[in-house]
């Protein structure tokens, strides 16, 4: 916890007794249906991961309907500010656009009679971009002079989920000018309000790729064969070098698709698998990139020695994703007022590790971290997920006053 705390968490208090900041708070508990009803409408417009533009067009619309000024990047990221050029410290409020599954239709997207929503992403993430719009409604009630709120810029992005390898929030801190000006980032992921997350677990994905002659089972036998060499790549892998679960920090591997052949009876002319390696720290990542680089080699040879008639294979280690591990100080701003909101709000939370659109600012030593957006949910990335709205008040209420806190304490620089 933050040394400064005891004066942030007043603070808190008194920024929510501020005219027009004690406004918006009071909309968010007045205007519940409003929330609801826009969520269910961005979470039935498709938004599968490299497909968001339809989404990203919907929620452009729908913010400068607010009366926000929007652009869609060149990576398909959607930015809105209440200032067409906000001058000053900047401070982002971000949610993912894309979705691991994505609805047939609209009827996919329903609201069951426990008044729970059901259907692919309207927890993850459609909670948190239902927030950015109650957020952008919300401060369009309010009197708080422009150049304070001007500096906040909401942002909808792509490419979160599996092999969007966080392109969109690359492409936004890949921007010199506009980093320099960021003074902090604030990532809006599903719903849960128990936890912060402000380490990044790091991951690098791999896609492994065996090629050969291939042909017919009996006839040309002897010929090398990808899938024996993969199979053999992927238990060396796995066997030699496999890390301890209970170990600290820890490491995991995983391969999760494995892919190839035509027939029983046909030796395969190719075949791939996917690698998932993740930890709290990069150099065990690299410990394990080594590994899997040498098993790879090691099988190739093997079954290239065994190949008859120069049928040999070839295999190839390609690298499809790179999330950087990484870790806000326990001292950072932003943590402490988050903290403050939470100490007002009456929120418990306890600090978290987890893989977020936040590996990237904090792995450019960026402040920056991953909270959700209110209410429950669960199921994500099934068929089966689902989102309760009650609480959810209680989550904007803790972004907002989190964002005012950030703009309050930039002010000037």
């Amino acid at each position: 916890m933050a040394p400064n705390l005891p004066q942030v968490t007043a603070s808190a208090g008194d920024l929510a007794a501020t005219p027009g900041i004690r406004e918006a708070l009071q909309w968010f508990t007045r205007e519940k249906q409003w929330v609801n009803d826009m969520h269910l409408q961005v979470c039935r417009v498709p938004a599968p991961t490299f497909m968001e533009q339809e989404r990203a067009e919907w929620m452009s619309a729908t913010l400068r309907g607010l009366g926000w000024h929007t652009s869609i990047d060149k990576a398909g990221n959607v930015l809105a500010a209440l200032e067409p050029n906000p001058q000053g410290r900047l401070v982002a409020v971000t949610a993912h656009l894309d979705t691991v599954l994505a609805p047939r239709g609209k009827e996919d997207i329903s609201v069951d009679r426990d008044g729970d929503f059901r259907g692919p992403g309207v927890s993850d993430n459609g909670a948190g971009l239902a927030a950015l719009l109650g957020i952008a409604k919300s401060l369009r009630t309010l009197n708080r002079p422009a150049d304070f709120w001007g500096r906040l810029l909401l942002v909808a992005n792509v490419g979160e989920e599996g092999e969007g390898n966080l392109r969109g929030m690359r492409h936004l801190c890949s921007q010199p000018a506009l980093m320099a000006r960021m003074r902090a980032m604030l990532v809006l992921d599903g719903a849960a309000l128990d936890r912060i997350t402000t380490q990044a677990l790091g991951s690098r994905r791999f896609e492994i790729t065996v090629t050969g002659t291939g042909g017919h089972s009996w006839s040309d036998y002897g010929a090398g064969n990808p899938v024996h060499t993969l199979s053999r790549a992927v238990a060396a892998f796995v066997d030699s070098h496999a890390p301890d679960p209970r170990a600290v920090p820890k490491v995991s591997i995983n391969v999760g698709i494995v892919e190839g052949g035509t027939g029983i009876n046909a030796i395969p002319a190719s075949a791939r698998a996917k690698v998932d390696i993740r930890s709290e720290s990069n150099e065990h990542i690299e410990d394990q990139i080594r590994w899997l680089r040498q098993a790879v080699t090691r099988a190739e040879e093997i079954e290239n020695v065994r190949a008859l008639g120069g049928c040999r294979v070839t295999a190839r280690l390609k690298e499809i994703g790179n999330r950087p591990a990484a870790k806000l100080p326990e001292t950072a701003g932003l943590l402490a007022a988050v903290r403050a909101a939470d100490s007002y709000l009456g929120i418990r939370a306890r600090l978290d590790c987890a893989s977020t659109d936040a590996n990237i600012p904090l792995a450019m030593g960026l402040e920056a971290l991953s909270i959700g957006a209110g209410g429950t949910g669960g199921g994500a990335h099934t068929t089966s997920e689902w989102y309760n709205p009650d609480g959810r008040d209680l989550g904007l209420k803790r972004i907002l006053l989190t964002v005012a806190a950030m703009l309050r304490e930039s002010e000037g620089e």
